[in-house]
């Protein structure tokens, strides 16, 4: 494993996690979903710990896959750096056959700020990264704004809101992917209020921010990481330009 710098080695981790997770799921097959589900997030849990304990051993880590009293140790709050990881976003998909919109996440917190971050898509054989944040597209004059919601729980206002401002729904399954699938020009907006937690988006978040997408909760506010309580229900990740208008929507939708 060649690490250079924090990018590099999130960047690094989770590709290599990623590896790990396509070679388990070719050798175990899709008989049995729920096995591979959880054969996938505890290898990859494994392997991201293991790695940052013996490559940042002074660092705190924050995983979806942590025990509660993991999550609850008190040396992370007063931690200047927290990495952040979700080892396998999207276990459903994983589960299935031919999906590829599942991902991992490592993210690198300091201080009150995403550092570093990188989104693995392993399925389709790239890793998304701050060491070398991918160029966005600018927004289509004149069409109609394609909006990535989830497969199963597209919330309402949500559709009220591609009917209010002119755009169509794209059901794509992790929060990785969906962040990703701005990122990579495949839709222009991500908006999510279901409830999620810091480790669904603090890797997508890290790289969106880094290539110049705007990234905040859905009312404008900041996206902050490493609290107490981790969670943090709701993100909106866009073009820059369509940004304004679709916080202004959610804002009539709310009212």
């Amino acid at each position: 494993m060649t690490i250079r710098d924090d990018h590099v080695l999130a960047a690094d981790l989770a590709t290599e996690a990623g590896e790990l997770l396509l070679t388990l799921r070719a050798e175990r097959g899709f008989e049995d979903p729920r096995a591979l589900r959880d054969a996938g997030d505890a290898s990859a849990h494994r392997f991201l710990a293991d790695s940052l304990a013996r490559l940042r051993p002074s660092d705190e880590v924050l995983s979806e896959e942590a025990t509660r009293e993991e999550r609850l140790n008190s040396r992370r709050l007063e931690a200047e750096r927290v990495w952040i990881v979700d080892p396998l976003d999207g276990t459903r998909e994983f589960a299935e056959e031919g999906r590829a919109d599942w991902a991992v996440h490592v993210a690198l917190w300091e201080r009150g700020t995403l550092t570093a971050g990188a989104v693995a898509l392993p399925a389709q054989g790239r890793t998304l990264t701050t060491a070398d944040p991918p160029k966005l597209a600018a927004a289509r004059p004149g069409a109609r704004v394609r909006i990535a919601v989830s497969r199963s729980r597209p919330p309402e206002f949500v559709q009220k809101l591609a009917y209010l401002v002119g755009g169509d729904l794209v059901p794509i399954g992790s929060a990785g992917a969906k962040i990703a699938a701005v990122l990579t020009g495949e839709v222009e907006a991500y908006v999510h209020a279901g409830g999620q937690y810091e480790w669904d988006s603090a890797a997508p978040a890290a790289v969106a921010l880094a290539a110049g997408a705007h990234a905040s909760r859905i009312d404008g506010s900041p996206l902050t990481y490493n609290q107490a309580d981790p969670s943090l229900p709701d993100i909106l990740v866009s073009l820059p330009e369509l940004a304004p208008s679709l916080l202004s929507g959610i804002r009539d939708l709310q009212r």
